[in-house]
């Protein structure tokens, strides 16, 4: 007999090089120190956290981020799955038909009590980088866990219990998902500042190249206009 998981949801996980981490701790030290020089998310976020700053795409760690880590990541992700769908079904998600584009990367600041609710966000990947966890988070209890909601309610009298993934959140951890996906974060108690990154990121399919010249011997149906899109 064997037993099989059906319908999977896919999470990419990694690690930042230590120099990056280091960079990106720095940072956020000197975003959250001046916290008027970097505007507020707050107001178009779900999180009821102490601070939630937006960083700029010109700041060299967020460059090297994005560049280096985080949009080669949703790369990943979608060749993990696409690889698994028949060649048919791909659409326009195989290599050199689609672009990568990051739209949003803030900072998060999270203390005692604050928490985030269940929540998706915008564009077609989002994902989380922890920087800074203070030591009293760990297995003992869900205090300052990052969840990952499936679609039915937890239910552990009917058996309903892979419908909730728990993260313990380790500095340099990073966890990429479809913006889609549910997710939450506990609050904690106790002292210390709890930080990470979250991102959106948009794919789309790329534009199709135009040839120079009419290629020869070709049905005239062939050139009939094709409607583009997803």
């Amino acid at each position: 007999m064997e037993v099989l998981d059906l319908f999977p949801r896919s999470i990419l996980r990694g690690t930042l090089p230590a120099p990056l981490l280091n960079q990106l701790i720095d940072l956020g030290e000197s975003v959250l120190a001046n916290p008027s020089a970097s505007p507020d998310a707050s107001a178009k976020l779900a999180g009821q956290l102490r601070q939630q700053r937006e960083l700029r795409p010109d700041q060299p760690a967020v460059q090297q981020l994005s560049a280096e880590v985080l949009l080669p990541a949703c790369d990943r992700w979608i060749r993990h799955v696409m690889d698994r769908q028949p060649p048919q079904g791909r659409g326009p998600w195989v290599p050199g038909r689609y672009r990568l584009q990051m739209i949003d990367l803030w900072i998060n600041c999270q203390t005692a009590g604050d928490y985030n609710p269940t929540h998706t966000h915008g564009g077609s990947f989002s994902g989380v980088i922890f920087l800074k966890v203070p030591p009293q988070i760990n297995g003992n209890s869900f205090d300052g866990q990052l969840c990952f909601h499936g679609p039915e309610d937890w239910h552990l009298q009917s058996f309903r219990t892979g419908m909730a993934h728990y993260v313990l959140p380790v500095p340099g951890e990073y966890y990429v998902f479809p913006a889609w996906q549910p997710h939450s974060v506990m609050p904690f108690r106790g002292d210390g500042e709890r930080w990470s990154l979250a991102f959106n990121a948009v794919a789309a399919p790329a534009a199709a190249p135009q040839p120079s010249s009419p290629p020869g011997n070709v049905s005239l149906s062939s050139q009939r206009p094709v409607a583009r899109g997803f």
